[in-house]
């Protein structure tokens, strides 16, 4: 019986390759066994989340909304939306009048402090904008129950702001800011501040005095910025422009180095004109 050779069947096969390792067994889910959270999730606090929704919801009524439409609004059993409306009522962030709830106190501080964070975003952005362009530290102050407020001050570090090396609230009288916003007071609350923080010498070239002072703001005519060299800080003179909105007595200025002067009122004038272009759209803004 003959015999049949396999080998020369196939005389060119290759070699035998080694086999992959077989992929690791995956276990199937076990339905009774519940997935293990995200980590991100582990943190949060689902109470907290669905006190959040029920406050977002009740902001949407503006004339209140029941606990059992809240309830379905934010898809929670009405036992937990009951639990959670007492809690927030209790801390001030809701209120209930003849079974409406309504956003209480708490949150529109909340609401309010948002508001004013936004201001002061529009500010700073804007007197970035101007420093830039025109290429001067520029600063916004106001005066507010009796005291000098600087707002915000926007600098580089190639043009920084002057150092507050004497206490401004303190030193009206010396600084342009101080001068231009004092200028705008009524008599009374002039005399007032400066019975407070009187005018005293802080260096050679500052005002001696309440009655100089005071003959010098009555000279200043309304619109004109106000110019001050080396009266706060030796080396620097400064202009502030004034803004009135409303009741609010208000301020932007600029600073230069003493060997800059020449360039002191153009750059002042310059601020000027874009806050007269602007002040439309900042009037709301410069009341933060």
């Amino acid at each position: 019986m003959a015999m049949v050779d396999t080998a020369s069947a196939e005389p060119h096969a290759p070699p035998d390759q080694p086999r992959p390792p077989a992929p690791p067994l995956q276990r199937p889910p076990n339905p009774g066994v519940p997935e293990q959270p995200h980590p991100a999730a582990a943190t949060l606090i689902g109470s907290v989340q669905r006190a959040m929704r029920l406050l977002e919801s009740v902001a949407e009524h503006a004339y209140g909304a029941p606990a059992k439409q809240l309830a379905r609004e934010t898809g929670l059993a009405l036992p937990t939306a009951y639990h959670l409306l007492r809690t927030l009522v209790h801390e001030g962030y809701l209120r209930r009048d003849k079974g409406l709830f309504f956003l209480g106190e708490a949150a529109e501080r909340l609401g309010s402090s948002g508001a004013a964070q936004k201001r002061r975003s529009t500010v700073a952005d804007t007197l970035a904008q101007w420093r830039d362009s025109i290429g001067v530290p520029v600063y916004y102050a106001r005066y507010r129950e009796g005291e000098i407020e600087i707002m915000c001050v926007s600098d580089t570090p190639g043009n920084p702001a002057v150092e507050e090396w004497a206490d401004f609230r303190e030193t009206a009288h010396a600084h342009a800011i101080g001068q231009c916003l004092l200028s705008q007071l009524d008599e009374d609350t002039r005399r007032d501040h400066l019975g407070r923080y009187p005018a005293q010498s802080i260096t050679p070239y500052t005002v001696r005095d309440n009655h100089a002072l005071l003959r010098r703001l009555e000279r200043m005519r309304r619109m004109d910025p106000v110019i001050e060299r080396q009266e706060y800080a030796l080396g620097t003179v400064c202009a502030a422009i004034p803004i009135t909105v409303g009741t609010t007595a208000a301020t932007m200025a600029i600073s230069l180095p003493a060997h800059h002067a020449d360039r002191l009122l153009p750059a002042a004038r310059e601020l000027q004109n874009e806050v007269g272009r602007l002040l439309g759209s900042l009037a709301i803004s410069i009341s933060i």
